[in-house]
């Protein structure tokens, strides 16, 4: 019971990040609100790790430890939040919810470039079904503004880089803790950011008002810190069922956009989602099979 818990947690706080950037992008440029997010998560999770863990594995990279985790948080931080953050500028927050939700059948194109690995019937399979749920859902909100092609052209270059992010973190042999890893990545990825957040953003726009601290502070405290402990933690339970609760975050995302910020949910988003989560199963179905035989 407590690991259902803690999975049905996990997808509420991951599926509210969409909702809670669309909050966030109406009181700063998206680029400042990311970078601020990822400073502070990152500071916290980093002071945490070092004050509070006298154990010997919580120490200071060493320099091939640095460089994995520049790429890390580079892919993860910099181009995937940075772009996700900049999408939902332009982007419908339910959609942002549902291509997060693609990412496992994206790794399986990624993986099986990087690994050599022919990817099988059952995944090409998932994989045009959660694109063409995303094309339907998708549609209708074209039409009334409420995304726009350029969103989602956005959207689907940052899946692939956390999805790039996710094969490469699965090749390493890591030896610091998943805290440190995460925080450290967090940052450097913010240091990254940063010169394009000076650069590109009109800081004159920024209102640094309840909107935009709720947001942030919910963004780097329950998305970031929280959501990604669950997350570690579903993971090292099992890391094949663990990707079954990112099939009830576009359920849960979809909801929040209706419930907060009234986006229409109609045919096309029920039909869209469903052919997503089909999509989700049809991928993971061999994974799954094969760990219920053994």
């Amino acid at each position: 019971m407590k690991n259902i818990s803690i999975g049905i947690l996990f997808s509420i706080l991951w599926s509210s990040a969409s909702v809670a950037t669309k909050f966030g992008v109406q009181s700063a440029p998206p680029l400042i609100l990311a970078n601020v997010r990822f400073f502070i998560a990152g500071i916290l999770l980093l002071a945490f790790s070092y004050l509070f863990n006298k154990n010997s594995s919580y120490r200071l990279p060493t320099k091939g430890e640095w460089l994995q985790l520049s790429l890390f948080g580079f892919l993860n931080t910099t181009l995937y939040l940075g772009l996700y953050v900049y999408a939902m500028k332009y982007t419908a927050a339910g959609i942002g919810s549902l291509a997060v939700s693609t990412n496992p059948l994206i790794i399986v194109l990624l993986s099986s470039w990087w690994l050599k690995r022919r990817p099988q019937r059952d995944e090409w399979l998932g994989i045009l079904l959660g694109m063409a749920g995303i094309g339907i859902a998708t549609y209708p909100l074209l039409a009334d503004s409420y995304t726009t092609p350029e969103g989602i052209t956005i959207l689907l270059i940052s899946m692939i880089a956390v999805s790039a992010a996710s094969v490469y973190y699965a090749s390493i042999k890591w030896e610091l803790p998943n805290l440190l890893i995460n925080g450290w990545q967090v940052f450097l990825g913010g240091v990254f950011l940063l010169p394009a957040t000076i650069l590109f953003s009109e800081f004159s726009e920024t209102r640094l008002d309840g909107t935009f601290w709720g947001s942030v502070l919910w963004l780097s405290l329950a998305v970031s810190i929280i959501g990604l402990i669950c997350w570690f933690h579903l993971l090292r339970l099992d890391a094949v069922k663990a990707a079954l609760w990112l099939f009830l975050c576009p359920l849960f995302g979809f909801f929040f956009a209706w419930w907060l910020m009234d986006e229409p949910v109609t045919i096309y988003t029920i039909l869209g989602t469903c052919l997503v989560l089909a999509g989700l199963y049809a991928g993971q179905r061999s994974k799954l099979t094969g760990k219920n035989k053994s």
